[in-house]
């Protein structure tokens, strides 16, 4: 039997990064005689597996325009060179086969975004080349007779590419992210008094934690304001430009002495066991692993309906959701989370709602897209 010939596009790899946790995933679960593993990139981080091989589209680029064009056509290129039986591309590029809408919809996060900038921002977005041209590769994606299935990482990030470009509903695949969690266990005492005594957060305190870079999208502020009316401590996992703003707000706020500003972490398990939940009041993100990471560590999750973890959160079970920017609700959920050494039914729930989502699940469903799409082929 023929090995099926599998290219996996996605311009820069960083090990980091929640898509290429996936395609790491993904690739390892789907190793097999069957498949023969390729990734086209700019640049891949890490030491990738002797088994993949790799196509390194590495073209001169002078902004952000031609960052993204110039590799949207190397790559091109060089799939319709080497003939792949299937490309499936992390990045808006016309002409794959499927296409994983692990960044959502562009249009979508610019109409999130415009709730909270300036005037003069919101003016300056809609006259953005480079913003233009995102939009327009990614409708001439969803339109192209090429594109055969669209992955979704969930049921949010569907509904809006199907009313943005009115894609049938046959195209689609909700394939939610794997979560390993033998790695990702709930703390025991030894490791939650541990990382409490070196973050000097009170054994008996309640914790949140956030966790992402880019506190903007990510709705740090927002968790801040909804932390100040509270006597919650928040651990701050992730980097931004714009940190000393966040801890002026915090200190305005009388509460950046309960905030523990941490930066990123390569091991970010330590820092979930010191917490109670975790609090990401996101303006706009389709699946971030947190959410799956924190649950598997037996965190409930405060969320915002703009985020697609909110599709694993019965409100009051294993977290609570709500707009991004109602400080009111978020502030009444943040004071409606439990420490876990009071109550741990939420602890549990959360934990329950993720052991479905092994990285075996996620390679079965991969399985079966690609089998759909050979036929169609």
């Amino acid at each position: 039997m023929n090995k099926v010939r599998l290219a996996i596009v996605r311009q820069k790899y960083r090990p980091d990064g929640g898509a290429e946790r996936f395609i790491s995933r993904a690739l390892e679960a789907l190793e097999s005689d069957r498949l023969d593993l390729n990734i086209i990139t700019r640049s891949w981080q890490g030491t990738p597996n002797p088994d993949w091989h790799l196509h390194i589209c590495d073209p001169k680029k002078w902004g952000r325009i031609s960052r993204e064009r110039g590799f949207a056509d190397a790559a091109r290129a060089c799939w319709q060179r080497e003939k792949f039986d299937i490309v499936q591309s992390h990045e808006r590029i016309e002409g794959c086969d499927i296409f994983r809408a692990g960044d959502g919809v562009h249009r979508v996060w610019l109409e999130q975004r415009a709730r909270i900038v300036s005037p003069l921002q919101r003016f300056a977005t809609r006259f953005s080349a480079y913003h233009r041209y995102v939009m327009q590769a990614e409708e001439q994606m969803f339109r192209s007779d090429s594109l055969k299935k669209i992955i979704c990482n969930s049921e949010m990030v569907k509904r809006d590419i199907i009313r943005c470009f009115q894609v049938p509903e046959e195209k689609f695949a909700v394939i939610y992210n794997a979560i390993d969690s033998q790695r990702f266990q709930p703390s025991t005492e030894a490791t939650r008094h541990a990382t409490r005594k070196q973050l000097n957060i009170p054994a008996d305190a309640c914790a949140l934690i956030y966790v992402g870079s880019g506190f903007e999208r990510k709705g740090l502020r927002a968790a801040i304001e909804a932390l100040a009316n509270s006597d919650r401590y928040l651990i701050v996992v992730g980097q931004d430009k714009q940190l000393s703003r966040y801890q002026q707000l915090a200190n305005q706020l009388n509460c950046l002495d309960r905030i523990r500003f941490v930066g990123v972490q390569q091991d970010v398990i330590s820092f979930y066991h010191a917490a109670d939940a975790l609090i990401l009041p996101t303006l706009y993100d389709p699946f971030p692993n947190v959410v799956l990471e924190a649950m598997a560590c037996g965190l409930p999750v405060i969320t915002s309906f703009g985020c697609g973890g909110a599709e694993f959160i019965n409100e009051g079970q294993e977290g609570f959701v709500c707009d991004a920017l109602d400080i009111k609700a978020l502030n009444d959920a943040v004071n409606a989370i439990p420490s876990k050494a009071v109550n741990s039914a939420m602890s549990e729930a959360a934990r329950s709602r993720i052991l479905p989502y092994t990285p075996q699940r996620l390679a079965a469903e991969l399985h079966s897209l690609y089998q759909q799409v050979l036929l169609t082929s």
